[in-house]
Parts: structure tokens; C-alpha cells; sequence
């Protein structure tokens, strides 16, 4: 379960994390306002869908005759059930939640972009720059410490992972890749009663979660000379 909480919550900050900061700077940089209101727009729709919603349409779509299936069919396939495949958990978890998020996780980073002097855009200008270093040299930097604060925060929340979408997603088939510390408590806890044993066990994990959050901040005062205290 440990192994399993690692590897789902090390394929968010290794994937998921990072795709809300180059949806944002993609973003930023398109010219059209009104395709640029409507595509963030339409990203954040998707964060504002119920968990049980977007896995009852996940479940839906890699079904057998779901639309996954009719595709692998269409271009001449065997269709198979995705949703009963434990080594597949991973990378639909992770697809899920990038979908779901990376619309609204990219709002932080539009702020921050949005403080950035203009001057410092007009005087690249003045030099050569196009808009390829004008990202690289100016937005990606001024946007640094808010990358490395969420980066802080998604280390310290390595132990949970998002086990209420967990829940809804697996089953007994997929426990060998999707049994993680948020679901074992939740069975094992709550569903059977071991109150006592479950809240030992959670106020651990937050110990746990709480000294990767302290050991990250302090690599990142040190290295990137930016942290949350």
C-alpha cells in the first residue's frame, strides 16, 4: 500500500504537476482574447465536476463497449477491459487527474504571471528577444517561487493521494496497483470499525506528510533559495 501511494503520488508531481505550468504559459501567450477566455474556460470546467461524476464516465468509457473499446475495434483490435487491468490503474489515475485539474491548478501561475512588469517584455524586445526567450528568461523566473511553493505542498501530501477518486475507480481486480494507505484505512477503518486503529494510523501519515513538507522547504532554501518559512 505504501509502494502503491508512492508511485501514484510521484506520478502527480512527476506528470500531473507540471502541466498546469505549461498550460499556463501557453496560455499567456496566446493574443485572440476571446480563444483564450473560451480554452480556460473550458479547462476549468472539468475541476468543477463531482469525483463520482467524472469516474462513473471514466468506468463508462473504458468499459467493454465503451468508447476506448469501439475505438481499439475501429482500428482493428481486441477489445479488453481496461478498468480490470491492475497495471493500467496508474496511468488512468493519473489521466484522470490531469484532466480533472490542470485547468484550475493553472490559475495560480496565470496570477503570478499577470504581476510581471511589462517593462521587463518591452525592453527583451529592444534586444532581439523573441517570444520562445522572452518565456525562458523572463515568465518561467518570475513565476519560480510559486512553482517551488507547490512543489513544497505536493511533497508534503506524498502519503495521501487522492484516495476519495481512488475509491471510486478501483476494485478488488486492481488492488494489487490501486490499494493505497487512503483506501486500506477507509475499509479497514471506517468500514470495519477499527476506529481507534484508524485514527493512530492517519495522525502517523500526517506526522510523516509533515516532515517531507519540513525536509522539502529546507532543500529548497538552500538550492532555489525560495521556501514557505
Amino acid at each position: 500500500m505504501i509502494k502503491n501511494t508512492l508511485v501514484l503520488s510521484a506520478l502527480n508531481l512527476g506528470v500531473a504537476f507540471w502541466i498546469p505550468i505549461g498550460f499556463a504559459l501557453l496560455i499567456n501567450e496566446l493574443r485572440l482574447v476571446k480563444f483564450k477566455k473560451f480554452a480556460q474556460t473550458a479547462s476549468y470546467l472539468p475541476y468543477f465536476i463531482s469525483s463520482v461524476v467524472v469516474a462513473g464516465m471514466a468506468l463508462s468509457f473504458l468499459s467493454s463497449d465503451g468508447i476506448i473499446n469501439k475505438l481499439i475495434v475501429l482500428l482493428g483490435g481486441e477489445p479488453f477491459l481496461l478498468n480490470m487491468k491492475p497495471q493500467y490503474f496508474p496511468m488512468v489515475y493519473t489521466l484522470i487527474n490531469i484532466w480533472r485539474n490542470f485547468g484550475w491548478g493553472s490559475i495560480l501561475y496565470l496570477s503570478s504571471m499577470a504581476s510581471i512588469d511589462t517593462a521587463l517584455y518591452e525592453a527583451a524586445s529592444l534586444d532581439g528577444a523573441n517570444r520562445w526567450h522572452k518565456m525562458w528568461h523572463i515568465t518561467l523566473p518570475s513565476i519560480k517561487p510559486t512553482i517551488v511553493v507547490m512543489l513544497i505542498m505536493g511533497v508534503g501530501g506524498m502519503l495521501n493521494a487522492d484516495s476519495d477518486m481512488i475509491l471510486l475507480l478501483y476494485s478488488p481486480a486492481t488492488y494489487e496497483y490501486a490499494d493505497v494507505i487512503g483506501t486500506y484505512l477507509y475499509r479497514y477503518g471506517l468500514v470495519g470499525g477499527n476506529f481507534s486503529y484508524g485514527t493512530a494510523v492517519g495522525l502517523f501519515i500526517s506526522l510523516i506528510n509533515f516532515g517531507l513538507m519540513f525536509l522539502a522547504n529546507k532543500v529548497s532554501r538552500r538550492v532555489a533559495d525560495y521556501s514557505l518559512w
